[in-house]
């Protein structure tokens, strides 16, 4: 076997030029598939991070009923009780949690005491609001940031600021209906406003969950639902599986479930859009694949045609045709390695170099967003495997001609 290695490389070091082609064009893939990969990952990543950190939470926690009715904010579907506090138990058990916050969820008429509209209310524990969704304040485009909201403030949407006109330290009220169908109203005083995002949450305002009970007159410590918020977001999909074990089989006394549980990706429309990243990604990677495929392909087939003659005499002298065969998937086989080790070199010098570089970008109102894309040893070994896999399976077909070649025929070739 190491005379065969050792007869490959010769091949490939007399056909210097050809070899060097190959082997830029598998480098080319490879540096183009990498690439893009980390730089889509940094932007996949840093907008679910924008998704989760400012809104949702990695994870919701509902009554049984509440998504499919979530639209019209059911506020005969809290949680209260005991119900609550087996949550909540759960949750402070749970060592891979960060933190959770409790909401409330209602809807209103919102009135500058000039016009009226409708809003989504989110009322929460600042603290908590905070621990769990820390990005939030950076979401306040007017207005103080610190400590979120205190009793008596609203962060109104800038949607709705825009179209009611509504400044900082404007007076407003809120009429609600309980679910007792009791209607009452509350003055709140403007603190800040709350930049616009895609989907419902752009008319979602924010109020003190304190407010929330004496707005919708209610004493209990029901809750609409609880988002959470996990140490490390890499681990959902395990934390989830716990989680949904562990409180969505609670059942009540009809042996129904009393809980729904719910990642990040439910809940959101972007998930969607992080799809398709990941669809493009294998796009590119399906391309690099016929890149290295043909170019193998193409210079083993030339190997075979411009060396009839030699191929001939190696047969001649009793070479059996499977040690021939191995001769031109090996050459393929170190074009692959060669092209992915360079390809792999130039690609994770160039991430450290952007890195190191710094560069920043805005996206939408937030300015200097730094783009850091990495790449995970997982996606750099897979690429290079694919690579090299499809490099020898490239070489087989020019392999299998060669190894089938009548000697004598070859030996009359000029």
């Amino acid at each position: 076997m190491f005379n065969i290695f050792n007869l490959a490389f010769r091949n490939l070091r007399r056909y210097m030029r050809r070899t060097l082609l190959t082997s830029t064009l598998i480098t080319l893939g490879v540096v183009a598939v990498l690439l893009f990969i980390s730089i889509a990952g940094s932007f996949k990543n840093m907008m679910i991070g924008q998704v989760t950190d400012s809104m949702l939470g990695h994870m919701q926690v509902h009554k049984k009923g509440y998504m499919a009715s979530m639209d019209s904010l059911p506020l005969d579907k809290n949680m209260k009780g005991k119900q609550l506090q087996k949550v909540t138990d759960e949750l402070d058990q749970n060592s891979n949690i960060e933190a959770y916050s409790m909401r409330i969820k209602l809807g209103a008429m919102f009135s500058n005491y000039k016009e009226t509209t409708n809003i989504r209310l989110n009322a929460v524990n600042p603290e908590q609001e905070l621990k769990t969704v820390p990005m939030l304040a950076k979401r306040i485009i007017e207005g103080k940031k610190e400590g979120l909201i205190a009793k008596g403030e609203i962060l109104v949407p800038e949607l709705i600021a825009k179209g009611m006109k509504v400044k900082i330290g404007d007076s407003i009220v809120l009429v609600a209906t309980n679910k007792d169908g009791s209607v009452n109203a509350q003055p709140f005083v403007v603190r800040g406003i709350l930049e616009g995002i895609s989907g419902p949450g752009g008319r979602d305002g924010v109020i003190h969950i304190h407010d929330a009970k004496s707005l919708l007159r209610i004493n209990d410590n029901g809750v609409s639902e609880i988002a959470i918020r996990l140490k490390n977001i890499k681990t959902m999909e395990s934390d989830f599986a716990g989680l949904k074990q562990n409180i969505g089989s609670l059942k009540n006394k009809m042996d129904k479930p009393v809980f729904e549980i719910h990642t990040w990706k439910k809940l959101s429309p972007f998930f969607n859009i992080a799809r398709m990243i990941d669809l493009m990604t294998l796009f590119i990677k399906v391309m690099l694949v016929a890149i290295v495929l043909v170019s193998i392909m193409n210079v083993m087939i030339m190997a075979v045609y411009e060396r009839i003659n030699e191929i001939g005499t190696i047969a001649a002298i009793g070479t059996v045709p499977n040690k021939i065969l191995s001769l031109f998937v090996v050459e393929g086989f170190l074009l692959g390695c060669f092209g992915t080790f360079i390809g792999v070199i130039i690609s994770l010098v160039s991430i450290a170099a952007m890195n190191a570089s710094k560069i920043s970008f805005d996206f939408g109102r937030q300015k200097g967003l730094l783009l850091s894309p990495t790449i995970g040893a997982t996606d750099v070994i897979t690429i290079s495997l694919i690579v090299i896999g499809i490099s020898v399976l490239a070489s087989l077909q020019p392999a299998w001609k060669a190894a089938r070649m009548d000697p004598i025929t070859a030996l009359r070739h000029v």
